[in-house]
């Protein structure tokens, strides 16, 4: 058996790694692993600190033993709803636009979309686990159904990425989301003061069963109780993420609302309630309050009858996602539990700036794992 006095000394002699750096200056690994490799998400101070402890150490990358690592086959599922498409489509190519990026690297995705955030996500789920896949992607409309595939997931060592939304309780590796009841009570806010503290609301969410809706009702409930008293909630809409039935409920609901004065939209499904609001002459007579940015929404931003969006950017949700698996197959870096990203207000004055920002592509600068986003 070697001596203690051996042992010491061929930890001596070995280069300081990833690890003992990061001990040494009483940050993360995957802090060090960042700055070592010229990835994004830390300050330019943290990386010349882990630099110059490198240089001092004598450290380098093991590029060999990572390129070997990197050849392993590993594949990922991408399980998205396919409505409401306006939100959905951005979220899976911000996914491919990193995996295109980062495909040499052994990396193969597959898209199983399914028709709805409820409907078919039980199945594809099952499909998935059927299968030879090392990480999943998805969306959890109804997190008490997929508790268990996510479960048995995390048994079989598959890693769970929730995108938008989330899936508590279950053994979800990481959830990436915006955050849900801010947005909430940023709408409340805007609202608030938009009305003068008085009037009327109605909100029009999707899936009461689906956390992010859940929540950033609760959080526009929660802010309008605390803020502004005096703004009575007439009615909460369950349209469930369908046009038809949107469309149909919201002109019954707004017809029933004696001097309807806002509505919150809290899903990209707000066309509809649009259409409803025209319907009953409302639309130039209500403050309207949306949920992301699409070309339907702009025209209605332009003339001021939507008063402002709430952007939960689903293209870039999509890409920190990817790039979250990507870091934990590839470079076995543990991601924290949530990654949460702060929402954008978009009105009139600065749509085309955001709309421009998103042409230019500038949402493509995904910051790594845990980093704050957004700010």
């Amino acid at each position: 058996m070697a001596s203690k006095k051996g042992r010491e000394k061929r930890r001596t002699d070995r280069p300081a790694g990833i690890r003992e750096m990061a001990e040494t200056l009483g940050v993360s690994i995957g802090t060090v692993d960042r700055a070592l490799h010229d990835r994004p998400g830390i300050s330019p101070a943290t990386r010349r600190m882990v630099l110059g402890l490198a240089e001092k150490l004598g450290y380098r990358p093991n590029v060999a033993a990572r390129l070997l690592s990197s050849r392993r086959r590993r594949r990922v599922a991408v399980l998205f709803p396919r409505e409401i498409a306006s939100f959905w489509d951005l979220v899976r190519d911000g996914v491919f636009d990193i995996a295109r990026s980062l495909q040499p690297n052994g990396v193969e995705v597959v898209y199983r979309p399914h028709p709805s955030l409820v409907e078919g996500e039980v199945e594809a789920l099952e499909e998935a686990l059927r299968e030879d896949f090392q990480g999943i992607l998805l969306a959890p409309g109804q997190p008490r159904r997929v508790e268990p595939l996510i479960r048995e997931a995390g048994r079989r060592g598959i890693a769970v990425i929730c995108v938008n939304t989330d899936a508590p309780g279950s053994d979800r590796m990481c959830t990436v989301s915006v955050d849900a009841a801010a947005c909430g009570g940023l709408a409340d806010e805007l609202m608030g003061r938009f009305l003068g503290g008085q009037g009327k609301v109605v909100v029009v969410t999707g899936f009461s069963s689906t956390v992010d809706h859940a929540e950033k009702q609760q959080g526009f409930i929660r802010a309008l109780r605390d803020g502004f008293p005096s703004i009575e909630l007439a009615a909460v809409v369950e349209a469930h993420d369908d046009e038809t039935e949107a469309y149909l409920k919201c002109v019954d609901t707004f017809a029933s609302v004696a001097d309807l004065a806002g509505v919150y939209v809290t899903t990209a499904n707000s066309p509809p309630v649009m259409r409803a609001l025209a319907a009953r002459k409302r639309a130039n007579l209500t403050t309207t309050i949306t949920s992301d940015l699409f070309p339907a929404l702009v025209p209605l931003i332009q003339t001021g009858h939507i008063a402002a969006t709430i952007d939960q950017r689903p293209w870039i949700q999509g890409q920190i996602a990817y790039r979250t698996m990507y870091s934990h197959l590839i470079e076995g870096v543990r991601p924290p539990p949530f990654v949460r990203l702060a929402p954008h207000v978009v009105m009139r004055s600065n749509l085309s700036l955001s709309l421009a920002r998103m042409a230019a592509g500038d949402e493509l600068a995904t910051p790594a794992p845990g980093a704050p986003v957004g700010a």
